[in-house]
């Protein structure tokens, strides 16, 4: 049990199934009825609803027992048991039995709960020795979150719960602080503090020397004229580029010296010089500038990192400069090099990030146990007995291609954090995770039934990747509050690695806590030299037009386009995403041919995948396809749905986003989930209305109603409807639509820009850094565990991938 209390007094709620024996009894059996060993949130609902339905009367109404179901996210029963998975709050979990006959009701652990379902799905009543992993006991005495509203806004804990903390030992927290602002150095030249300043008593006499002199100062004065003044005190480069900034930053000090808050601890911090390079790293796919969207696993993962780099750089830039600092930051793309490149820059070892002075990819190839490099793309599912060597490898590189170590890394996906843990471990570099997307929660059941998927996706290795990497992490950046925690009705991603089970493999008993505060949101944006709002006349892309034009409306047959589209006078509905089951696009399809309302109102609009299915070399695409073209005979949408089964690049993109808009178009998002959904935020930037699931990062982006809509992808029907409304109601009042775009770009500016994801990036890695340094942040006891697991279960089998 994760957590001792409940919301119903356990006493009354025995009472209630001892005073209600028979309907209580009616009840439980009417669950067993249903022939289904496991049961989800949804179908216990209404199940109950059911029952209750029979009697207007009934006593389950407003019952402890009902109560039960209200917070039940699954139930698993047999034909003595029926035991109940409570979610009270948000990662705040209980668990529940209930003897079918006798009705007696007992709290059960989370180990227990877990051997109960492996129970049923094996049908051994006495499993051999099960491995079992906690990692609780290692953070029992580390400072976590107590309340939701808190989650994913660790370093903001981090700071009022440590910065006073630091200080209360007389002398150990300030002499902390000193050594740390001694330990910078670049390429040798030492900054902030010479070791001239070997007390606290030494640095706040130098300070208030070097204040009363700066005083003396006019602001602009640059640091080279009061250089060798505050030398010859001990003062390196670092502190400010000028007179003003600097005396800000040193005062800055004096008062943490003082009296430590959290406000002035992270605006210190954050001005410190110590990240000059970094490693952002992402092995799968094909990882390239151009001509390389919407290949197998290959999507809005590369658009992220790619912009995430061009942010970072010109950020790490202006914070060494208005430091004082004479560094030009590097940043390197670790990815894999593909030498069957398929026309893609994949088989160059390095390519300069373009928008960027120093940013490159360096592409390193897996090698055979025999040290053959693999010369073909391999799926993201079947990566892992690549990665270790891989990881051996790129170190190599990348400390020649550096000139050293570089400052932070950053995993993206479970290949590139379980990559960046074994970097990390290595050259002892603070370490932050992004996933972007965590496989286990878009496939039902995953963990339970690993075994049946494991010849396809290889959920074993996957699996205990992330929760290597997820624990061996400093800091985690997520994009959305929800991708951690969920809803009050809905599980987080994060949250659903807390506890499960892997039958015949292991148990996690806990594995994650989503209030462990090295969780942290930071939303990233759009690229705004591409998607800006279609009002801008004089930034847009005139030339592209007539080319999308014959994109659009064009009648000339071509291989890589179905439908033409007869009424030019429609709407647009747009979409546009790879072609696989999770993003639903054939569902989007599905929805508007069974809609007669919508499909006299509007078009449909589709880029994805290919036409051809001979084309893909992947399995779940080549079905989707083939669904497309069944869907599209099927309903006879020829000429009213236009499928564009082609990759563009990014300036066509945006203008295709604006040209949809300035026909007073919209955007759609049906995905099953999302984790945060760049799309989105690319059509919400354009000024394009926007429709998107409530699966996952739209409903934390989009406000329903003022900047966008919510749809729910199990619903196709009520989608559909909603959207033929809002198209109506936009033809009768025109304002409605420019009502929705306004907020929608609103929306964007105020929360979702690379900039402002810059600003936040680079002060967390500070503070992270700070913290690992001065307190047992680095989990020394948890790592060692980790390398047990990591040797021991995911090597194993990861080799089995490759044997």
């Amino acid at each position: 049990m994760n957590d001792q209390a409940t919301p119903y007094n356990i006493t009354e709620l025995q009472d209630f199934l001892q005073q209600h024996r028979n309907l209580a009894h009616q009840m439980l059996h009417g669950f067993l009825a249903l022939n289904q060993p496991f049961m989800l949130r949804s179908e216990l609902h209404d199940a109950f609803l059911t029952v209750c339905k029979t009697s207007p009367d009934c006593a389950l109404h407003a019952s402890p027992f009902e109560d039960v179901i209200e917070h039940a996210q699954e139930a698993a029963q047999d034909a003595t048991w029926f035991c109940l998975a409570l979610r009270l709050r948000i990662a705040r979990w209980c668990y529940l039995r209930i003897h079918l006959e006798t009705m007696v009701l007992e709290i059960i652990s989370v180990s227990e709960y877990l051997a109960f379902k492996e129970r049923l799905l094996t049908g051994v009543s006495q499993p051999e020795w099960t491995l079992e992993i906690d990692l609780e006991p290692f953070s029992r005495e580390f400072y976590k979150l107590q309340e939701s509203d808190s989650i994913g806004r660790g370093v903001e804990f981090l700071n009022r719960r440590l910065s006073s903390k630091l200080f209360e030992d007389l002398n150990k927290g300030d002499k902390r602080l000193l050594d740390f602002l001694r330990v910078h150095q670049y390429r040798g030249q030492q900054l902030m503090l010479s070791r001239t300043v070997d007390d606290v008593k030494r640095l706040r006499d130098v300070l208030r020397q070097a204040d009363s002199q700066l005083a003396l100062l006019a602001a602009e004065t640059p640091w080279q004229e009061f250089q060798q003044k505050l030398e010859r005190l001990g003062f390196c480069p670092g502190w400010g580029r000028n007179a003003a900034r600097t005396r800000e930053t040193m005062r800055l000090l004096l008062d943490i010296l003082e009296a430590p808050s959290p406000g002035n601890l992270e605006k210190f911090l954050s001005r410190i010089p110590m990240i000059f390079s970094m490693v952002i790293i992402s092995p799968h796919g094909y990882f390239g500038q151009s001509n390389v969207l919407g290949r197998p696993d290959t999507g809005g993962q590369v658009v992220y990192i790619l912009d995430q780099v061009r942010a970072l750089e010109e950020e790490m830039r202006r914070r060494l400069d208005e430091q004082g600092t004479e560094i030009e930051p590097q940043i390197i793309i670790l990815t894999r090099l593909i030498p069957d490149a398929d026309g893609t820059t994949c088989d160059q070892r390095l390519e300069p990030v373009v928008g960027t002075r120093h940013a490159r990819i360096l592409r390193v190839p897996f090698r055979s146990h025999q040290g053959d490099v693999i010369p073909q793309w391999i799926s993201r599912f079947e990566i892992w007995p690549w990665l270790e060597r891989f990881a051996q490898e790129s170190q190599r590189e990348i400390l020649a291609e550096l000139g050293g170590r570089p400052d932070l890394i950053v995993g993206n996906y479970s290949d590139g954090n379980l990559v960046a843990s074994l970097l990390s471990q290595d050259l002892g570099i603070t370490q932050c995770n992004i996933a972007h997307a965590l496989e286990k929660t878009k496939y039902l059941y995953s963990d339970l039934y690993w075994k049946e998927n494991e010849e396809q996706y290889h959920f074993s290795c996957q699996f205990t990747a992330d929760l290597i990497a997820m624990n061996a992490a400093d800091f985690i950046i997520t994009s959305t509050y929800q991708e951690i925690a969920g809803t009050n009705d809905s599980l987080g991603q994060y949250e659903s690695h807390m506890s499960y089970t892997m039958p015949g493999l292991y148990r996690v008993v806990h594995g994650i806590d989503p209030y462990d505060p090295k969780f942290n949101i930071v939303s990233p944006g759009a690229d705004n030299s591409v998607y800006f709002p279609y009002t801008h006349t004089e930034q847009r892309l005139t030339h592209l037009y007539p080319e999308i034009d014959e994109l659009v409306y064009g009648a000339q047959p071509h291989e890589e386009i179905r439908g033409s589209l007869k009424d030019h006078d429609k709407r647009l509905i747009f979409t546009m995403a790879r072609m696989d089951h999770i993003k639903n696009i054939t569902g989007l399809v599905e929805w508007y041919a069974k809609s007669e309302p919508l499909r006299r109102q509007a078009n449909l609009l589709l880029v994805s995948g290919y036409v051809d299915p001979n084309r893909s070399a992947d399995e779940e695409e080549r079905g989707q396809i083939h669904r497309m073209h069944a869907l599209m005979d099927e309903y006879g949408l020829d000429g009213e749905v236009r499928w564009l089964g082609m990759r563009m690049e990014k300036s066509m993109t945006g203008e295709l986003y604006r040209y949809v808009a300035e026909q007073r178009g919209v955007f759609v998002q049906p995905a099953l989930f999302e984790a945060f959904g760049l799309t989105v935020i690319e059509a919400m930037s354009s000024g394009l209305p926007t429709f998107a699931t409530r699966y996952g990062g739209p409903l934390e982006i989009i406000e329903d109603g003022i900047s966008g809509f919510h749809l729910d992808p199990n619903y196709g029907e009520q989608t559909a409807e909603r959207l033929a409304e809002f198209l109506e109601r936009c033809r009768s009042n025109p304002d409605y639509w420019d009502r929705i775009s306004a907020g929608g770009l609103r929306r964007v500016e105020e929360h979702y820009t690379w900039k402002r994801y810059a600003e936040r990036m680079m002060t967390l890695s500070r503070v992270y850094g700070f913290w690992k340094y001065v307190t047992d942040l680095e989990r020394t006891e948890t790592r060692r565990y980790l390398q047990m697991f990591y040797g021991l279960q995911f090597r194993p089998l990861a080799e089995r991938i490759g044997a």
